[in-house]
């Protein structure tokens, strides 16, 4: 538990279960005494497609049917996982570049822990970009695996520490970078503080990745967009691709 309203989580991967890093899968619990259906909600991997577990971030919904029983959850309790991962959020949908900007908000940080730790992340881009926008700074969850964790782990580490930057950002508290995305990439801020020249998205060299609120993605996505950015998918590659993270 990282606040009293995000948590983590982490089940057994079954031996058939396989996905690519930056996708989703249907997660749920039994049906609790009384009821006939279990409850699921789409959740994003957190771990990389070759983890031996699968771990996922989630915020806890007053009286939300599924978080308020998710976040009691001890080991050895049965969690259902669908068969079917899927998703936008990955390598394969991005055309290829020379910086790759995973830009989450809240939850939508998860898709991009599993992404920025696939070694292919750094085979495919000289830079990876991991941005995270969160009201207060406790809620900078896995703020230690990108200042620190990731650096030692054996499949990206080395990599990681020439090709990595983590870029937190605090919207409501005192912190060393506050402001909402949208405002940072406006303002050219963002572009100052990575030390890249000019102050905006470049076409030819920047691909992006969003996940986040409703709000968070379609202001984004305009802005991209009149960068001259264009939105790709699985069947037809682009320069972006965006999900809104899933509460529920």
């Amino acid at each position: 538990h990282w606040t009293d309203r995000l948590f983590s989580f982490a089940i057994e991967r079954p031996d058939t279960f396989r996905f690519r890093s930056g996708e989703f899968v249907m997660i749920g619990l039994p049906p609790a005494p009384g009821e006939t259906k279990p409850i699921l909600r789409a959740y994003s991997i957190a771990s990389p497609s070759f983890a031996e577990e699968l771990e996922f971030l989630s915020i806890k919904v007053q009286d939300g049917p599924l978080t308020s029983r998710l976040q009691h959850i001890q080991p050895g309790d049965e969690v259902l996982l669908g068969k079917k991962p899927t998703g936008t959020l990955v390598l394969d949908a991005v055309r290829p570049g020379k910086r790759l900007f995973l830009i989450g908000t809240g939850t939508g940080l998860a898709p991009f822990l599993s992404v920025a730790r696939d070694p292919e992340a750094y085979s495919n881009f000289e830079q990876v970009i991991v941005g995270h926008g969160v009201r207060e700074v406790s809620e900078l969850a896995y703020r230690d695996l990108f200042t620190a964790e990731i650096f030692e782990d054996p499949l990206v580490g080395e990599e990681a520490s020439k090709q990595l930057v983590y870029y937190p950002t605090v919207t409501r508290e005192p912190f060393e970078r506050q402001g909402r995305f949208t405002d940072l990439i406006s303002s050219g801020q963002l572009f100052r503080d990575l030390g890249l020249e000019g102050a905006t998205f470049n076409r030819e060299e920047d691909r992006i990745m969003l996940c986040g609120s409703m709000e968070f993605i379609k202001d984004m996505a305009a802005l991209i967009e009149s960068h001259g950015l264009v939105e790709g998918s699985n069947a037809e590659p682009g320069d972006y691709v965006l999900e809104r993270a899933f509460v529920g």
